[in-house]
C-alpha cells in the first residue's frame, strides 16, 4: 500500500508502507518505506494499492482513518473492501476526511441503499465504475503492445506477455511436472512463514533434478513468492519481469552429486543470503513434501491450512496447544514435531527447542493464535494457508 503527503514548498512526495517491497528499489523509486502508523499521522492523501487477501480486507477502517490528519483525502483504485465503506462514510459525514475518490466497490454496481452507493451519492466524493483498462488510452497502449511484441517474435526474440513458454523436451516436462508444484509452495509457505519476503535469495537444485531445464522452476518459485501478495500472473515469460519489478534477485545454483542431508534423489533448498531463512523440500511418490524448515528437520506436505508453532520441547507442549485448539473447535488433521538440526550433519539431536507443524481443518483466527503465543513454553507462533 502506498501513500503520499504534500511538503509544503516541495511539492508532494511519497511515504509508503509494504512489507513485501525492496528497500532498495523503493528508494531508486524516491519513495520513504516506513511503519502503517506512521503513514497514516502524516500523509495528506492516503492511495491503496493492494491486492485484496486475507491479510488486507478491511486494512483500513475507522481507527486507521482517524489516524489521518484532519481534511486528508482518502483514495481507493485497488480493490473493494480493503478500506471500510461504512467507516469512510462516517469520515467523511464527521468532515475529518476532506473527500475520497473511489472506483472499487464490494459489490460491484454498488447495491441499493448500500454504504457504498451511499459513498457514490455523497458531495465530497468523486466515484466511477470500475473500468480497469476499459479506456481509450488503455486500449491503445494495448495495442501498441502487441505490435512491438509482435516485431520481437518476427526478430527471434521472446515476447514478455506470451501465454505459451520456451520449447521444453517432453521428457524434461515430465520430470519437472511434480518439482514445479513443489518450488511453488516452497515460494509461498517462504513468504508466508517469514512475512516478508527477503529480496536476495539463494535457490540450491541437488541430486537429478540440476540435470534438468529448471527455468520453469524458476518461474514456479517466483508465482510462489508473490502469490499471497500480488494478482500478477507469473509464467515462464515474464517471471524475470515480475521479479525485477518487485525487486527480487534469485541465485540458482546446482550441483549433480546426491544431497548430503537424507537419502534424496533430488533435493531443492530455497534460502536467504545470510541462511537464517531456509526451507528444504522434496518430491515424493504422494507429491511433495517439506523436510527442512530454519533450523529444524521435518516432514509434512505444504498444502491447506498450516499452524507453525515454534517452542520449547518440553513434556505436554502437545496436549497444550490441542486443547486450545479443541475448545475452539478446531481439529487436527496430521502433525509434524521437528528437531533441531545441529551442525548441518543430519543429526536429529534435541536442543532445548522443537518446531510443531500442524495440519488444521480450518483458518485459525487471529484470537486463538495469540492465546496460543501467550501459553508458557510457546516462542512464536505463525499460521499458513498453501492452496
Amino acid at each position: 500500500m502506498h501513500v503520499a503527503r504534500c511538503a509544503v514548498g516541495l511539492g508532494m512526495y511519497v511515504i509508503a508502507t509494504d512489507p513485501y517491497a525492496s528497500p532498495d528499489l523503493a528508494k531508486q523509486n524516491n519513495v520513504e518505506l516506513t511503519t502503517l502508523d506512521e503513514v497514516l499521522s502524516q500523509c495528506h492523501f492516503l492511495t491503496v494499492h493492494a491486492p485484496l487477501i486475507a491479510s488486507t480486507k478491511g486494512m483500513i477502517g475507522a481507527d486507521e482513518l482517524a489516524k489521518l490528519p484532519p481534511g486528508a483525502r482518502v483514495l481507493n483504485v485497488a480493490r473493494g473492501g480493503i478500506i471500510g465503506e461504512e467507516a469512510l462514510l462516517a469520515a467523511l459525514e464527521s468532515g475529518h476526511i476532506a473527500g475520497a475518490a473511489i472506483d472499487v466497490f464490494t459489490s460491484e454496481p454498488p447495491l441499493p441503499d448500500s454504504p457504498a452507493a451511499r459513498l457514490v451519492a455523497h458531495p465530497n466524493v468523486v466515484a466511477t465504475p470500475h473500468l480497469g483498462a476499459s479506456t481509450a488510452e488503455a486500449q491503445v497502449m494495448v495495442a501498441h503492445d502487441v505490435c512491438v511484441q509482435v516485431l520481437a517474435i518476427l526478430s527471434g526474440e521472446l515476447p514478455s506477455s506470451a501465454v505459451n513458454a520456451p520449447i521444453i523436451l517432453p521428457e524434461e516436462l515430465k520430470r519437472l511436472q511434480p518439482y514445479v508444484a513443489l518450488v511453488e509452495k516452497m515460494g509461498d509457505l517462504y513468504t508466508q512463514h517469514y512475512t516478508a519476503q527477503r529480496h536476495h535469495l539463494d535457490v540450491i537444485y541437488e541430486g537429478d533434478i540440476a540435470e534438468i531445464n529448471t527455468k520453469p522452476l524458476y518461474a514456479a518459485l517466483i508465482r510462489g513468492l508473490t502469490k499471497s501478495v500480488s494478482e500478477n500472473q507469473v509464467n515462464i515469460v515474464n517471471a524475470n519481469l515480475v521479479a525485477k519489478d518487485r525487486g527480487i534477485v534469485i541465485n540458482e545454483h546446482h550441483s549433480r552429486e546426491r544431497p548430503s542431508a537424507g537419502t534424496y534423489s533430488s533435493l531443492i533448498t530455497l534460502k536467504s543470503k545470510d541462511s537464517h531463512q531456509l526451507i528444504s523440500g522434496f518430491v515424493s511418490d504422494d507429491g511433495p513434501r517439506i523436510v527442512r524448515l530454519d533450523r529444524f528437520t521435518t516432514g509434512f506436505a505444504p498444502e491447506g491450512h498450516l499452524l507453525i508453532c515454534h517452542n520449547y520441547d518440553r513434556p505436554g507442549m502437545i496436549g497444550k496447544v490441542g486443547g486450545i485448539l479443541g475448545r475452539d473447535g478446531v481439529n487436527i488433521n496430521y502433525m509434524s514435531v521437528a528437531p533441531v538440526l545441529v551442525g548441518g550433519d543430519g543429526s536429529d539431536e534435541r536442543k532445548g527447542e522443537a518446531l510443531m507443524i500442524l495440519g488444521v481443518d480450518k483458518e485459525v483466527d487471529a484470537v486463538l493464535l495469540r492465546e496460543i503465543e501467550r501459553t508458557e513454553g510457546f516462542v512464536d507462533v505463525k499460521k499458513v494457508y498453501l492452496s
